[in-house]
């Protein structure tokens, strides 16, 4: 407005004789056109300005009436330039300084209004700030200052752990109310538009990417079985086992989140939309080089990557991974426990039992790189070798004694004593007791040493069968009672029983009372009457004796008769039998 006064002004004081006829008409229809204008212009009404100047507080804008208006420069989020177009309500034509009055801020709201309307009967997405957590979600500012609310169950497609991690966040919502009871009361969902352009993405993915593709994305999340990697809006799993050749136990040691990696495409199935991606295919699978570089037989060495209870796996390199199984551990000893020999991360050497490409398994073995000490075993310890060990178990049947590290002989209880009848190994051996023992026995292909106690020393049944026969007399002492007959132990620690029918040659005796009348320590004179040394049995009879005893004495008392020599009668001898 101002420029057209001037122009009226100028042409008022020029001389008109110097202004062509035509110029000056048009100036005339150009002022007419320009109050005609001023006259439209109506108070409420939303209006397009020109900033004409911008100061420290205050920004002026022509809308082409009589003066400028002037904005706080507060209500504007950056600094304009002078010529920028700026949307304004006018409030007033003039106030009372005869200035007009404009708003920035309504006619921000005015368009908001307009933009949320539109939004909302369009189904198109706008701009707006989560600015605080309330109750059940999030308080969104958007344009013109409105307010919205956002439920928390769709500010995301996953689960949101922490509320206010998105506070101060801008986003793009869908807007899904605007009135309740005719009061403005906006909600908003962004989920729904995350999924819309998560699908939208990957089916532009599905249309455009084949399996080979090298692809860029960022690591989103964790699972116990991979990862999650943001491909743009929609995911794809790095699963465990295509993120190495070799053995991986947790996906968070290759690769970390929010970390930018180049991945390859192997499938993609666009009906159950997924796509898998892989780090290892980068390179070749090592398998296929493995007969290249290992043969049965081999000796190599590995690192201990996991323990189990049937073994532990061993990794001869990136990707080639073998089982050395619990029973391959140890040549001498049981192993319980893998670890109780080797532990995660240990570097051993091993040798390669076998393998099979197809599977991708390697057998391997620990006890194999050293020597066996079976192998050897009968040379060093051979029947009839005397040693001195220590017993380092105790069992009903016996007891092992420890023949060196990791190998032990059996001393079965019926080879700790030719005489004794052993009930329990512990009547007579300790642990960690130092015993003598001879081998009897070296059987490398079962494992098993038989040792003796008893073999130390000369079999008393031996001799004692070399010295008696049945018939012959013994003496001795009552060594146990037992309710059928007295065993006496003689010379040589042998024990033989005399049955109680065998302890009188009276029939009118009672034989319970007879045995009741010995005691244990008592010494008996016996005449043997049945030996079998194989089977460690001997039978005494004290009956049999007695009547040796009196053949003796009437052999004795013939023969002086018959030389007439004798003084003894036959009445002494009855008289004697009494006694």
């Amino acid at each position: 407005m101002g420029q057209m006064e001037v122009e009226m002004e100028a042409m008022d004081g020029a001389d008109s004789e110097n202004l062509d006829k035509s110029s000056q008409t048009q100036i005339q229809q150009e002022y007419e056109a320009y109050l005609k204008e001023l006259e439209l212009l109506e108070e409420g009404q939303l209006v397009t300005g020109t900033v004409i100047q911008v100061t420290a507080d205050q920004v002026f804008v022509d809308v082409n009436y009589k003066s400028e208006g002037k904005i706080p420069i507060g209500e504007f989020p950056e600094p304009p330039k002078i010529g920028d177009k700026v949307a304004v309500i006018l409030e007033k034509k003039e106030n009372k300084y005869g200035e007009v009055v404009v708003s920035k801020q309504k006619a921000d709201a005015k368009l908001a209004w307009k933009d949320l309307k539109q939004a909302f009967s369009e189904h198109l997405p706008i701009k707006g700030v989560i600015e605080k957590t309330v109750r059940g979600g999030y308080e969104v500012r958007l344009a013109g200052d409105a307010h919205a609310f956002l439920p928390i169950s769709q500010a995301d497609v996953k689960r949101i752990e922490k509320p206010e991690s998105i506070v101060g966040k801008t986003v793009e919502v869908y807007v899904e109310r605007l009135y309740s009871d005719g009061k403005p009361n906006i909600i908003v969902n962004r989920r729904k538009l995350m999924e819309e352009t998560a699908e939208s993405k990957r089916a532009e993915f599905f249309s455009a990417v084949p399996v080979g593709s090298e692809i860029d994305g960022v690591v989103k999340s964790f699972t116990s079985f991979g990862a999650f990697v943001d491909l743009g809006g929609f995911d794809g799993l790095l699963h465990i086992h295509d993120m190495s050749w070799g053995h991986v136990m947790r996906p968070k040691d290759f690769v970390k989140r929010g970390q930018k990696i180049k991945v390859k495409v192997i499938r993609i199935d666009p009906e159950e939309k997924r796509i898998n991606l892989s780090l290892k295919h980068f390179t070749d699978d090592p398998w296929v080089h493995f007969e290249d570089k290992y043969h049965v037989n081999d000796v190599v060495k590995g690192k201990v990557t996991k323990l189990t209870e049937f073994g532990a796996f061993i990794e001869l390199e990136e990707g080639i991974e073998g089982l050395a199984h619990i029973s391959e551990f140890s040549w001498i000893k049981k192993v319980q426990k893998p670890g109780d020999v080797v532990s995660v991360d240990d570097e051993v050497e091993c040798m390669i039992l076998g393998y099979d490409l197809q599977a991708g398994r390697v057998s391997l073995g620990l006890k194999q790189v050293k020597t066996n000490p079976w192998a050897d075993l009968a040379e060093r310890y051979p029947p009839g070798t005397r040693l001195n060990r220590k017993v380092v178990k105790i069992t009903n049947a016996g007891a092992f004694i420890e023949l060196e590290e990791g190998i032990d002989g059996f001393l079965h209880s019926d080879d700790i004593s030719w005489t004794k009848k052993i009930k329990h190994p512990s009547s007579e051996l300790k642990l960690d007791q130092e015993i003598d023992v001879i081998v009897l026995e070296s059987d490398v292909k079962s494992r098993n040493v038989r040792l003796g106690i008893k073999q130390l020393s000369d079999d008393p049944w031996r001799s004692f069968a070399a010295a008696y026969k049945v018939g012959d007399m013994i003496e001795g002492e009552v060594s146990s009672i037992t309710d059928f007959g007295l065993f006496v132990k003689i010379p040589g620690g042998i024990d033989g029983l005399v049955h109680k029918t065998n302890l009188t040659e009276k029939k009118e005796d009672n034989v319970d009372e007879v045995l009741k009348s010995y005691k244990i320590g008592d010494k008996v004179k016996a005449v043997l009457i049945e030996l079998q040394s194989d089977k460690r049995k001997a039978a005494f009879s004290v009956r049999d004796y007695k009547k040796r005893l009196q053949r003796d004495e009437i052999s004795r008392y013939m023969a002086a008769e018959e030389t007439g020599h004798s003084t003894f009668t036959l009445g002494d001898m009855l008289k004697s039998r009494e006694s």
